[in-house]
């Protein structure tokens, strides 16, 4: 009979393999009687050994002849696949070290090697039931895309107006640290001029790198802020308030090309269905402005969402632009009515759906020098940091990553359990 893998090759030379071999074979029917902690929910472990079964049944099936489609779902199982494997063999050996540990006829040099490596095993199995959970988190269909993050002021006039103007920045100084491509889309003011600067009515900043949406979608929500305004006289703190959307950047060479023409897609859009309106832009410009239609405006009918884009001089850059802003909110409207739905049959099991867009999700405190995210309950001290886009912001956001996974985590156990109902 083979040696379990917790017994290092240094110990052998202190037990004897006659021991070892005569030990290892009566707790091959004693060990499935000794209950150890699987440190991970029975459904999702159910859940990754069907996905393991599916997997090979795949394998069996490609190696009769290629399917591009099967292929496809082989490599997207393999990482559980995997992961389960060494969950499983960090959980058999955590079995027998504790049935080693509980059998009062142990040697007592086999019980004190036993004793020292349940704490290294115990770690190893908590760290493969973690990596295991992840890997069966699905991943999100717009987290490999660009991203949109759209500001627009709340509650709060000037003050609000001016902290949008503030959040922009957080979000341009963090993507110049990270060297991701930013670009303003939009920058508008209240009275509909362009001028950067000046407080805003609604901002958009395209991040054009990969992967963008799935950094970003952390930050979607209404940002509230706590200080006493510039033009306060009294000393006054008050409070004000951002909202942060965030969309994912639909571009033609992200997406292949039966994405827009696929009506079931949440990328496409029936051109029949968009009513096209061309202006003269808005504020300063001189003649440019005065006599020349460069402003397009997108009407989707159905749904009545209006995109309007003036920032370029040109019409057919601002209407490239435009449609480019109508597709991204139509597929994230699209899913987001999907998670509503399943919210709704999640709700009941899980006992909270995921926290909107509407809520308040993070609070800037300039008077305690704290930035609180109300998701993840994280809370940091360092807002200067936080706001020139340092590592304080990675912190928090990655907070609130993993608050979003954890979510995913309970819906996945909500939809197994109510699955066997």
């Amino acid at each position: 009979m083979t040696v379990a893998p917790w017994i290092c090759r240094s110990c052998l030379s202190r037990i004897s393999r006659p021991l070892i071999r005569q030990r290892l074979r009566y707790q091959s029917t004693a060990a499935c009687k000794v209950s150890t902690s699987e440190s991970i929910s029975p459904a999702l472990l159910a859940r990754a050994r069907s996905i393991a079964r599916e997997h090979k049944g795949l394998a069996d099936k490609l190696a009769n002849g290629f399917d591009a489609r099967s292929a496809k779902k082989l490599g997207e199982h393999g990482g559980v696949v995997s992961t389960l494997k060494e969950w499983e063999k960090a959980n058999e050996s955590l079995r027998e070290l504790t049935s080693l540990i509980h059998d009062p006829t142990t040697d007592p040099e086999l019980l004190s090697l036993a004793s020292e490596d349940l704490a290294t095993t115990r770690t190893q199995l908590a760290d493969a039931s973690q990596s295991l959970t992840t890997s069966l988190v699905p991943v999100h269909p717009f987290a490999h895309l660009p991203c949109l993050i759209e500001l627009r002021p709340g509650a709060g006039g000037s003050e609000a107006a001016i902290f949008a103007g503030d959040l922009l920045r957080m979000y341009q100084a963090f993507c110049n640290r990270n060297n991701f491509r930013a670009t303003l889309l939009k920058y508008e003011n209240a009275d509909g001029t362009t001028e950067a600067g000046v407080p805003l009515s609604e901002a958009i900043l395209e991040v054009e790198s990969g992967g963008a949406y799935g950094l970003f979608r952390c930050e979607a929500g209404v940002h509230r802020v706590q200080r006493v305004p510039a033009t306060e006289t009294k000393g006054r703190t008050h409070t004000s308030a951002v909202s942060v959307l965030v969309l994912p950047s639909v571009q033609e060479n992200s997406l292949g090309e039966e994405d827009f023409e696929d009506p079931e897609s949440d990328y496409y859009i029936d051109p029949k269905e968009v009513r096209v309106d061309v202006m003269r832009a808005r504020g300063a410009g001189g003649q440019h402005v005065n006599t020349t239609e460069s402003a397009v405006r997108l009407t989707h009918m159905p749904t009545n969402t209006v995109v309007a884009i003036q920032d370029a001089r040109s019409q057919p850059k601002n209407k490239e632009k435009a449609w480019r802003l109508l597709r991204s909110r139509l597929a994230q409207a699209r899913r987001e009515k999907r998670e509503e739905e399943m919210a709704a049959i999640r709700r009941s099991v899980v006992g909270v759906a995921k926290m909107g867009r509407g809520d308040k999700v993070r609070t800037y405190n300039w008077g305690q020098q704290r930035v609180t995210d109300h998701r993840s309950g994280t809370t940091v001290h360092d807002l200067d940091d936080v706001m020139e886009g340092g590592q304080t912001l990675d912190k928090v956001m990655e907070s609130v990553r993993s608050w979003l996974m954890e979510r995913d985590v309970e819906a996945m156990i909500a939809e197994e359990t109510d699955a066997k109902k």
